[in-house]
């Protein structure tokens, strides 16, 4: 069974659609979600304290999700957190270079709870 406590961390520079990922993941039971503005944020959130799971927007500076996700996949102690990339657009291209750096899966904006819920799902089992 999941933990519903688990920590999630939202990477989002977008203030409205980082609430937005919040307000889903609350929606899905979720209470223990921490934010970072963009990636390099993240890394130092990701250093500092246990997350679990991670869902981070493609398109941010200074560094980007697809930058966030090939160093948590280089770094020994965060590899293993499954990463769901969000992004506003539904290039292949980018869906092949972000499943090369080992992606766990990928959704593409506008999206709902129950969009949300079936990605994690596919990647961390029922809940």
């Amino acid at each position: 069974m999941v933990d519903k406590n688990m920590a999630i961390l939202v990477v989002e520079d977008n203030n409205t659609m980082r609430r937005i990922v919040q307000n889903l993941l609350r929606q899905l039971g979720f209470g223990n979600i921490l934010e970072a503005i963009d990636g390099a944020d993240a890394l130092i959130k990701l250093r500092e304290r246990k997350v679990d799971f991670i869902i981070s927007d493609w398109n941010m500076a200074p560094m980007t999700g697809l930058d966030l996700l090939k160093q948590v996949r280089a770094d020994a102690n965060l590899k293993h957190i499954p990463f769901i990339m969000v992004t506003a657009e539904s290039k292949t291209d980018n869906i092949i270079i972000a499943k090369q750096h080992g992606v766990s899966n990928y959704i593409v904006k506008p999206f709902s709870a129950e969009t949300l819920k079936s990605k994690m799902v596919s990647i961390i089992g029922a809940f």
